[in-house]
């Protein structure tokens, strides 16, 4: 329950019509006691309607001019999903003094913005004046829910972030010329056998059904107030704003539902700011089988006849009319406050962008938790968190999720997997080093990266990396050379090696092999277009394994070998057919000539000296 004491807010700098009522609205009023008298003499069984409860004033006003068609000048209040989740972050929740019956009060919505606080009804009463003012066919409702929707209870309820869409079912054409199997005979005798393990399968839940009699006297007991407990939300009917269908919003959680939603258990009136209508139809199931056709008399009561199109505008009445009759009721509706408070004037951008008022706003769900701050709120910019735990008691975690924005490293969301202790950032476009996603266990060199790039933004086409402490793997997308992956094997540093320098060069590991695999090249023969390259830095060999045709099966190779016995010279080539593998099931002639294998070699220790600079390279950027 709040603490807070509405009865000491301050009222004196509020506009004489809310302290006072002029003609039309005293009018009203006496047009509302008649309609509620009538009401209540035609349906004596139904509870009081909600029409004209006291203001912040100690005032009597008609409901319908509670409501304030407002367009805050902010993109995402243009819409419904940007105006609910709005006013759930931007308002502090308080139940009603007593679930069962309306509020004796209803504060218009300038107070309740000012002092970010109210029950379900000024939740609803705000939300509905901002949807309005954006153009949507929108209604507040007096009806009945849960207990979960009425204390905004979702423990019960799967976070947002992790709901899965629903996966839609692949339907499979019917063939009839489908080739039909026929079907594996079956044993009469584990037939029987089956029957027996039913049977006993039977008794023994019957028993387990006794323990659990047992355990549900543990549970929590059905809600006592089932059905009486009162709630307003939402009704947004479909037409205006291109809205398909009808449906309703909570302005707890901001969240939308179907009109079928069977925490909605009933509906006694709706209305907005032209008019009101009492609901004529049986909610024993709820509001499944609702009608919201306001036009149908059968099924709403409307106060006002002759404004029953709820999307015409009726025409303002003349301000200087001396006339104590209003010729029609709907005109006092429409006609303009002068005096009113304007929401945007009490809303500038700073409180726009900060809608917690305590901070922060912390959510409960089914095993997780929810966090959120407004922007700039943290200094690592921080705006949620998404707490996931293996356990209802939420002790337990399992995975964190967090969200930031504003950083000048574009990262936006980091992951933490408690589980396997792996942390995955991720950013936007933009990086310095075009950074998409880096996953590590800690930011300490070789302990296990593995970083993923926007690969059309670089010029090597390297999309992936990923590096341990013996080994290094690339990735690459459309490169020419039609690269597609490499691959380096590490060697131990030698004892001491890490005390000759505090440079990377001094302290870099031994490259013991690297391998690269490019894609098919349909313009080569199959023999002549490398599938596969291994440079064995440490013992000096170089194997080459070209592409496959169609119905070939084992692959040319060719390895050039050091030549055992001979010292290597720095610059020099050496080549003999002692030191030259070849498998040449290719017909070329070229391949069998020395001299064009002495230039392929020359041109793969010249590609194997950049190679190591680029691991070298790779290494740095880690």
């Amino acid at each position: 329950i709040s603490d807070f004491d509405w009865s000491s807010i301050d009222t004196s700098n509020l506009p004489s019509s809310y302290k006072t009522n002029s003609r039309q609205e005293k009018k009203l009023l006496q047009l509302a006691d008649h309609f509620l008298q009538q009401y209540s003499h035609l349906c004596p069984d139904r509870k009081p309607l909600f029409i004209y409860p006291l203001n912040e004033c100690g005032v009597q006003k008609f409901v319908s001019t509670t409501v304030r068609p407002t367009l805050l000048p902010y993109p995402d209040m243009y819409y419904w999903s940007g105006c609910a989740s709005f006013v759930s972050n931007y308002l502090i929740m308080e139940p009603l003094k007593c679930p069962i019956t309306p509020p004796s009060s209803l504060y218009s919505p300038t107070t309740i913005v000012k002092y970010q606080r109210g029950n379900c009804f000024d939740f609803s009463v705000l939300l509905c004046s901002l949807l309005v003012g954006a153009g949507y066919d929108a209604y507040c409702v007096h009806g009945y829910a849960t207990l979960e929707m009425c204390s905004m209870d979702q423990t019960q309820e799967v976070c947002p972030r992790l709901r899965k869409p629903p996966e839609v079912p692949e339907k499979e054409d019917p063939n009839k010329y489908k080739i039909k199997y026929p079907l594996e005979p079956k044993s009469q005798f584990e037939l029987q056998q089956k029957a027996k393990e039913e049977e006993e399968a039977k008794s023994t839940q019957e028993e387990e059904r006794e323990e659990e009699v047992v355990e549900e006297v543990e549970k929590p007991k059905r809600d006592s107030l089932h059905g009486l407990r009162v709630h307003a939300w939402v009704l947004v009917l479909a037409g205006k704003r291109k809205v398909p269908e009808t449906f309703f919003i909570n302005p707890f959680t901001g969240n939308n539902h179907s009109t079928k939603d069977e925490c909605f258990l009933g509906i006694e009136s709706i209305w907005n700011d032209k008019n009101y209508w009492v609901n004529m139809q049986d909610c024993r199931n709820g509001c499944k089988d609702l009608n919201f056709d306001l036009s149908n008399r059968f099924c709403w009561e409307i106060m006002f006849p002759e404004s029953n199109e709820a999307s015409e505008l009726p025409p303002e009445s003349p301000k200087n009319s001396t006339d104590d009759m209003v010729s029609d009721p709907s005109d006092a509706l429409s006609t303009g406050d002068p005096e009113s408070i304007c929401l945007t004037s009490l809303l500038p951008t700073a409180e726009y962008e900060n809608p917690f008022p305590r901070g922060k706003k912390v959510i409960l769900y089914d095993k997780a938790k929810q966090e959120k701050w407004a922007a700039y709120a943290n200094r690592d910019g921080l705006v949620e968190r998404l707490t996931v735990y293996a356990d209802s008691d939420r002790t337990e975690e399992l995975e964190v999720k967090e969200w930031f924005e504003h950083r000048k490293d574009l990262l936006y969301m980091r992951e933490v997997n408690h589980q396997t202790q792996q942390i995955t950032d991720h950013f936007h476009p933009g990086h310095p080093l075009l950074l998409k996603a880096h996953t590590y266990t800690s930011l300490e060199p070789e302990t296990g990266h593995t970083v993923e790039f926007y690969h059309k933004a670089r010029v090597d086409g390297l999309w992936k990396r990923s590096e341990t402490a013996t080994e290094m793997t690339e990735y690459f997308e459309e490169r020419e050379d039609l690269l597609h992956k490499r691959h380096i094997d590490f060697g131990e540093r030698e004892p001491g090696m890490e005390m000759l320098g505090s440079t990377a060069e001094a302290n870099a590991r031994p490259i013991v092999q690297i391998k690269e695999y490019f894609h098919r090249n349909p313009k080569k023969p199959a023999d002549e277009d490398v599938e596969e390259r291994v440079f064995k830095v440490i013992d000096d060999v170089i194997q080459l394994t070209y592409h496959l045709e169609i119905y070939d099966i084992i692959p040319s190779k060719v390895v050039f070998a050091r030549v055992i016995g001979r010292e290597k010279k720095e610059g020099e080539i050496f080549l003999s057919r002692e030191n030259t593998v070849k498998y040449q099931p290719w017909s070329s002639e070229k391949h069998k000539n020395m001299r064009y294998l002495y230039n392929l070699l020359w041109e793969l220790r010249a590609e194997q000296k950049d190679l190591k600079q680029l691991v070298r390279d790779s290494e740095a950027e880690v």
